[in-house]
């Protein structure tokens, strides 16, 4: 096994353990937030339970997804497995989005018909809790997504973010019906939850559908497979770069621009330069060269692309 691909399985591992610990943390989270709505009967409090519980559902989707993804190339799939992470991201959003969608319900209506909060301390010692293991979590999550930069443990950091963010509103909502009895608002943290909640679903569905769609890697990325291909002596040009991300790999495609009397071999000892060198910098990429003589006019992706002339 190449380094490379010890590199790659190192990596599956560390998404599997991140997969793991969210699902650890979502259990326990739902436990005491559990008991706490019910003994404070707080509105913010049982949507953050709520939220927990799609943490649960939306974590197990993504480590069966890592799973999937994490599957060797095969006949049949010779691109891998890695899009898996991609559906799991947009399913979870769904997930987010329906937990949005209760809450704001629920909101709106203990608006209607106010009931008032008890045990306030409670529920202030369960969210302090709730957000130092969230916040621990996300911390370890950040530390994953840098490294294999996946797109489920992504989308799950995301939710716990959202987590963080509303267990620290829930905190206010409880300190103010606490200090002032401003029993209502309760019910707009929840509301203001809610929305909160509905944007980012939409925000990690749009994520998602670029990398179902082959949308392109980033443009500090690309601009460094540019700066390694003209840094190659004997590259005179390049053309129709195209990458797209599938989990842990980046497929990239380019067509070299060589002395046209160089023999095959030549050309194919400076294609194997180029890739070398991107292989150094991304090192699960998947690197496809076609060889053009320089200077060469024909039909290309980049003209299409322009809306230029082919020729």
């Amino acid at each position: 096994m190449n380094n490379s691909e010890t590199d790659i399985q190192s990596l599956k591992k560390l998404k599997m353990l991140a997969a793991y610990a969210s699902i650890g943390v979502s259990i326990t989270l739902i436990l005491i937030k559990g008991a706490a709505a019910v003994l404070t009967g707080s509105l913010s409090v049982l949507s953050s339970m709520i939220d927990s519980l799609t943490d649960v559902l939306s974590s197990t989707i993504a480590l069966i997804a890592v799973k999937f993804a994490n599957k060797p190339l095969t006949e049949q799939h010779r691109y891998g497995y890695g899009k898996a992470e991609s559906v799991s991201a947009l399913i979870q959003s769904a997930f987010i989005a329906g937990s949005g969608g209760f809450i704001l319900y629920d909101g709106i209506c203990r608006f209607v018909t106010p009931r008032p909060i008890e045990q306030t301390g409670l529920g202030l010692w369960v969210m302090g809790i709730s957000l130092v293991l969230t916040f621990a979590l996300i911390f370890f999550q950040n530390i994953v997504v840098k490294k294999t930069k996946s797109q489920a443990i992504s989308a799950d950091s995301a939710h716990y973010t959202v987590d963080l963010l509303t267990n620290s509103a829930i905190i206010l909502s409880l300190l103010v019906v606490h200090y002032l009895d401003w029993q209502w608002f309760d019910s707009l943290t929840a509301v203001l939850i809610s929305i909160y909640l509905l944007w980012n679903a939409a925000l990690i569905a749009l994520k998602a559908l670029e990398e179902i769609t082959d949308h392109e890697i980033d443009a500090e990325t690309k601009a460094q497979i540019v700066d390694i291909v003209t840094s190659v002596s004997g590259i005179k040009g390049y053309h129709d770069l195209r990458t797209r991300i599938s989990g842990l790999r980046i497929f990239i495609e380019i067509h070299l621009e060589m002395d046209g009397s160089l023999s095959l071999l030549q050309a194919h000892d400076l294609s194997d330069q180029v890739e070398n060198k991107i292989l150094e910098k991304l090192p699960a990429a998947q690197v496809i060269v076609h060889q053009d003589p320089y200077g060469l006019h024909e039909k290309r992706l980049d003209h299409e692309i322009n809306g230029t002339c082919s020729l």
